[in-house]
């Protein structure tokens, strides 16, 4: 994006004299502070338009905060000082702050008001500090999402909070250093680079047809510039357990890695698709339709994982070999007042990791396990 080099950070760097306290423009820094405004834009008015109304004063049953602050520590004692009416009054302002961040960013830095651009940070920074306090898995998330504001950070930012001093001759080296053309030569490479992503990306948005917008191409990666998640509020919770059976008879939890199958909700509830696994685990739920050699890749993958992990081809472990394994996804309404119904289970997959043709239809006749109660059918 900030190709070709320039500029106080860049690589070739030593052939000029820049301040490095100076504010950088090039068609990268332009077009990345574009895209943050597009991005939380799209966030906010995606909560705006919600059908069901879950991020205004009027939703119903429940606001978004209230079902999405509850699964933490710092939720529950949030929950306990703010209660139903406090998350209710806050709901609405999420939606606007999304919405209106950036612009009023923009505007600040158009009229040369740093009170403003400062504020706006770190109004916008708080928010994520938040979320990540009070939602399971989103640190990540709200880590990058604070750095991508540095780039709103105004000129002066160091001199700003005591950290360096302001240099009189290079502010003057750096409004005598280049001019218009030479700054257009320089960067007129990422110019075109930048703006053939921008008609990439509308033309992705707009007016591709659905099988192009496949995660199996690549451009559905690159040209995929969407934050519309957390759109509604969140009626249930899920979350995932595969029973499975050992070599030895016994019953464990493949998912979890536990040597005890536990049906009830993990902690207080979970605000995603998985508590037991985190990271790029969180998708694979999302692939359970897989079927045919695919679906045998994936699912096989768990009981190699599982014998890998128990080193069952040593002496010794044999008895810790994984058979086969039912993976069921369970779920919980949400209610008022940090409330959940009675859980749900749905089985997703049935697996024997002793057989190559899980996604053929047979019918053998011999005896199964019933991993919900534990006992032969």
């Amino acid at each position: 994006m900030f190709l070709p080099l320039d500029g106080a950070h860049a690589i070739d760097a030593k052939k000029y004299k820049y301040d490095h306290r100076k504010t950088f423009i090039s068609p990268g820094t332009i077009a990345l502070k574009v895209l943050i405004t597009w991005l939380y834009w799209d966030a906010g008015y995606g909560k705006y338009s919600d059908p069901l109304q879950g991020w205004t004063l009027n939703a119903k049953p429940l606001p978004a905060l209230d079902t999405y602050v509850r699964h933490t520590v710092a939720a529950r004692i949030m929950y306990g000082l703010l209660g139903p009416s406090g998350l209710r009054l806050m709901t609405p302002t999420v939606v606007y702050a999304e919405m209106f961040c950036a612009p009023v960013a923009l505007l600040g830095s158009l009229v040369g008001s740093k009170r403003i651009v400062y504020a706006t940070i770190i109004g916008i920074c708080s928010i994520h500090i938040g979320i990540a306090f009070t939602m399971r898995n989103t640190v990540l998330l709200s880590s990058v999402a604070c750095v991508a504001w540095c780039i709103f950070l105004p000129s002066g930012v160091g001199t700003d909070v005591g950290f360096s001093s302001e240099s009189k001759h290079y502010k003057r080296v750096k409004l005598e250093q280049h001019g218009a053309s030479t700054w257009a030569k320089r960067h007129g490479l990422s110019t075109l680079i930048i703006a053939t992503f921008a008609c990439g990306s509308v033309w992705f948005e707009m007016f591709s047809d659905q099988c192009n917008q496949s995660h199996k191409h690549i451009w559905s990666t690159l040209l995929h510039n969407r934050w519309n998640v957390f759109v509604g509020a969140e009626e249930y919770v899920t979350w995932e357990i595969a029973p499975g059976q050992l070599a030895d008879g016994s019953i464990v939890d493949v998912w979890s890695k536990s040597d005890e199958v536990n049906w009830n909700m993990p902690g207080a509830g979970a605000p995603c698709t998985s508590t037991a696994r985190a990271g790029r685990w969180r998708s694979y739920p999302y692939l359970a339709e897989l079927e045919g050699e695919d679906g045998e890749v994936l699912w096989s993958y768990l009981c190699r994982q599982w014998d890998e992990e128990n080193r069952v081809h040593e002496a010794g472990n044999e008895g810790k070999k994984l058979l086969k394994f039912n993976f069921f996804m369970l779920q919980a309404d949400v209610k008022p007042n940090m409330g959940f119904s009675a859980t749900r289970k749905r089985l997703i997959h049935s697996h024997d990791c002793l057989s190559k043709t899980n996604f053929v239809e047979k019918d053998d006749g011999n005896e199964t396990f019933d991993f919900a109660k534990g006992e032969e059918l």
